[in-house]
């Protein structure tokens, strides 16, 4: 199993900035990808951004340009520098990390419990 610990999280004002991070632990032979997702009440999940092994990143339109996913594959973190953030930035966000226990094994999607994220105006 992975197990995904989330920090980080928090109340700031628009404008403001906040840093997340997520590490993994536990039977992990290699993460193709690592990402943060986040979902507002009464609304879908959807991708604030992911990044892969290789280093290659992905950002939804909304946050480009603000936010910044990076990662420790040494350590399995992955973090998100979240800038000039807006009230429509506040969410609970979800660490998602895709992993293999072994070579052969098949993949693992691994969740978070989630941050809040608030963002006032």
């Amino acid at each position: 199993q992975v197990q995904l610990m989330e920090s980080g999280g928090g109340l700031v004002q628009a404008g403001g900035s906040l840093r997340l991070s997520c590490a993994a632990s536990g039977s992990i032979f290699r993460i193709p990808s690592m990402g943060w997702y986040r979902q507002a009440p009464g609304k879908q999940r959807e991708l604030v951004a992911s990044i892969f092994s290789d280093g290659r990143t992905n950002y939804a339109d909304f946050v480009k340009d603000r936010f910044t996913i990076s990662r420790d594959s040494a350590k399995n973190t992955v973090y998100l520098q979240m800038n000039s953030l807006k009230p429509e930035d506040t969410a609970v966000y979800l660490c998602n990390v895709v992993s293999y226990r072994t070579m052969l094994s098949t993949r693992t999607d691994s969740w978070g419990q989630g941050t809040q994220v608030t963002v006032s105006s």
